[in-house]
């Protein structure tokens, strides 16, 4: 990665300089490229009761930088899930109502970013996009004819694909950043109306999103947060209309001398009002909300003279929520290297 003198400080914003420090910060940039990295352990959105998001996952460090030196950025992560609705809940899955889901999920997010070479003071430009894969396996108690009959299907394929034409980032100070963007998923993957698992969600979704980063390098500390909005497209298949969903990851994080860190994260996904269509009217609407909290551990080091390599685990389980998916088995694990 070749180095490059300090942009030209606008009128009145002080000037973030172009050093190797902030290059670093790249490495945990794919953040805003996977915030919204999984989908749920069934058919459709919050049809299945998960929808794209899964609390905890969205919050990286340093989420809110793009930095002012242009990259080639590559991202492996893996999200794996275990979790259920009680059987004493109806959940909308398949275009059936089901007596509560379990649904296990490994999802491979393979996703490249590119940071753009703008010179546009302070404000930094980059693009990315994600080719995700997805194993699923769903158990469900369907009911059909007034009758109940334990029902379990698998699913393993490439999901649908995610993209960030524009992420736009703005360095307010040294230690205060932010980063605006619009993540869409589009139908790619094959989908089934009448499976319980499937590699797709069958519409389209478009996510406005804000991330946020705080220093404190007298301390060794940074307060990072993303939240965004989810608008979802008719799933015509079943013709089940989902809620657009809030989201929002929060992570404090201390930084060691070492390249290791600590910190917790909190995040929470809230329905904002009721899912529509004939199966979810049959529901009252079918809403739902979550809460997860749990630790991160990270490792960041150089690869050779120029390459950063950024790893990171995380443990986030549902402590409570309705509607949605609980696990207590949540995990997240990255590897990221800046070119």
């Amino acid at each position: 990665m070749r180095q490059r003198p300090a942009f030209r400080q606008a009128p009145g914003r002080p000037c973030i300089p172009c050093s190797l420090n902030m290059s670093t910060t790249i490495a945990n940039r794919l953040a805003i490229a996977a915030s919204f990295l999984f989908a749920c352990a069934g058919a459709n959105a919050t049809e299945g009761a998960l929808g794209r998001p899964v609390t905890g996952t969205s919050v990286l460090p340093n989420v809110g930088i793009v930095s002012p030196e242009p990259a080639l950025i590559v991202n492996v992560g893996e999200i794996y899930l275990d979790g259920s609705i009680g059987g004493s809940r109806n959940v909308p899955i398949a275009g059936k109502t089901a007596l509560g889901v379990d649904g296990k999920v490994a999802f491979t997010l393979a996703t490249v970013m590119k940071v753009w070479d703008t010179d546009t003071g302070p404000w930094n430009f980059a693009s990315s996009f994600t080719l995700p894969y997805v194993w699923t396996k769903v158990t469900a108690n369907i009911s059909a004819g007034g009758r109940g009959a334990s029902t379990q299907d698998t699913a393993s394929n490439l999901f649908d694909i995610t993209f960030a034409p524009i992420i736009a980032g703005y360095h307010f100070s040294k230690t205060e950043h932010v980063a605006l963007s619009l993540n869409v998923w589009a139908p790619t993957g094959k989908y089934d109306p009448n499976a319980l698992a499937n590699p797709s969600l069958n519409n389209w979704t478009f996510i406005p999103q804000v991330a946020y980063t705080k220093l404190f390098p007298e301390h060794g500390l940074e307060f990072d947060a993303v939240a965004g909005v989810q608008f979802y497209t008719r799933n015509n298949a079943t013709d089940y209309q989902n809620a657009p969903l809030f989201t929002l990851d929060t992570m404090l994080l201390k930084r060691f001398a070492n390249g290791a860190g600590l910190g917790l994260i909190a995040g929470t996904t809230q329905q904002l009002g009721d899912d529509s269509g004939p199966l979810a009217d049959r529901l009252n609407g079918f809403r739902g909300h979550d809460w997860a909290v749990g630790p991160i551990v990270t490792y960041d080091t150089k690869i050779g003279a120029k390459s950063l390599l950024s790893l990171g685990l995380r443990w986030v389980p549902t402590v409570a929520g309705k509607n949605r998916l609980k696990s207590t088995n949540t995990f997240m694990g990255t590897a990221t290297v800046v070119f």
